[in-house]
């Protein structure tokens, strides 16, 4: 096997073994992929402040998200699906995660289910929810991630509408996906692949089907996915979900200052500014630009997080100093993950630490708990976007 040495050899190496219907899924935004690519492109924007004659022994890359200790300022995001990159991808990315002392996401729309997750599995993880309408589902959603342990919910607020991602179209991806001849002769030379997909039981929505009102097995869910989400969500609704949940709640989707004080507003722990990976509204502002702004208003009210473009230890170390108390990968870890499983999430974190350890000495810097926006040179272009007065 060649050497890792940037989450780039991973990308690769997943392309070529995952079926294309699953790799565009991760790989792709909607409409024009505008915001999906600022995501990544905008840290191109700052730049690195490098400093010399610093005492450098005894770094520390160690804090802390919403009250939890974490390895680095970094959490595997919610990625629905992911049991379709790898067999039982939920349990293994759970497990690297868990062993490399960071947080792991699951997804509602998740292959494995929380029970899954919690059974291979020591340490607490955190939860994600979409706001459907259902209470009675979203109560026992909530009742089944007490019982697995879960520390945390994150409540994902930006899907109310969905938004078009013209490949996932083109491939048939859709609950449950659209087996084509095309789809269908692609994944068959992916012999790796689908050997492990054939020994897994775990091939459908864990969280959904047998759980919700009429979902009783794969056929009933796209039907089902049509009605379930809320178009009508306001924050008292918001604010009821988190009560029904009654434990620590990160509200993942803020893109805006006004809605950030919402946020604040309504108790939640923490913030993650998001748009949702490119994948909902084209045109709307990368995360890393949006999260300057929203520290400027509620930076000391609340905890601060991003998801979005991360594909390095120098994208975390660019977050953290304009204030993200924690980052997000999402992609970075599916990459890993359809290339080497388990292995592959290990070393997708292991290659982000060690780019954000030597970055942040290399700055200056030898607790990550220090950085702040004095490490940074940003571009004039990185504050143009502004609201018309």
């Amino acid at each position: 096997m060649p050497p890792i040495t940037e989450i780039e050899d991973l990308r690769r190496i997943y392309k070529r073994r995952v079926p294309r219907m699953f790799y565009d899924y991760c790989e792709s935004g909607s409409w024009t992929e505008q915001t999906f690519r600022e995501n990544s492109s905008d840290f191109d924007l700052l730049r690195l402040r490098q400093r010399v004659a610093v005492d450098m022994a005894g770094r520390s890359t160690a804090t802390r998200m919403i009250g939890q200790d974490v390895a680095m300022p970094v959490a595997l995001a919610p990625v629905g699906l992911t049991g379709m990159q790898h067999a039982d991808g939920e349990i293994l990315a759970a497990r690297a995660a868990e062993a490399f002392g960071v947080p792991f996401t699951l997804s509602t729309m998740s292959i494995c289910s929380i029970e899954d997750v919690a059974e291979h599995t020591t340490e607490p993880f955190w939860f994600q929810v979409y706001t459907l309408k259902d209470d009675d589902f979203m109560r026992r959603l909530f009742e089944r991630a007490r019982d697995a342990g879960c520390s945390a919910i994150v409540i994902t607020v930006d899907l109310q509408i969905m938004g078009q991602r013209h490949k996932d179209i083109r491939n048939g991806l859709s609950a449950p996906p659209k087996l084509t001849a095309k789809s269908l002769a692609d994944m068959a030379t992916r012999v790796g692949w689908g050997l492990e997909m054939l020994r897994t039981k775990r091939r459908s929505f864990g969280n959904i089907v047998g759980h919700a009102k009429g979902v009783s097995d794969p056929s009933s869910l796209a039907s089902w996915t049509a009605e379930a989400f809320d178009p009508s969500l306001t924050w008292d609704r918001i604010g009821k979900l988190m009560e029904m949940w009654g434990g620590k709640v990160i509200l993942k989707g803020i893109l805006d200052a006004d809605d950030a004080r919402m946020a604040v507003k309504v108790g939640a722990d923490a913030i993650v500014v998001s748009n949702h990976g490119g994948r909902q509204l084209d045109g709307a502002i990368s995360s890393i630009r949006a999260l300057p702004e929203i520290m400027d208003a509620v930076g000391g009210e609340i905890e601060v997080h991003l998801d979005g473009g991360i594909r390095s230890g120098q994208d975390v170390l660019k977050a953290v100093a304009l204030g993200a108390k924690g980052t997000y990968i999402g992609r970075a870890f599916v990459y890993g993950l359809g290339a080497r499983g388990q292995r592959g999430v290990t070393e997708a974190l292991e290659v982000i630490h060690k780019e954000l350890d030597t970055s942040m000495a290399l700055c200056g810097r030898k607790r990550i708990e220090d950085v702040d926006r004095d490490i940074l040179l940003v571009d004039d272009d990185f504050h143009r976007f502004r609201r018309n007065a």
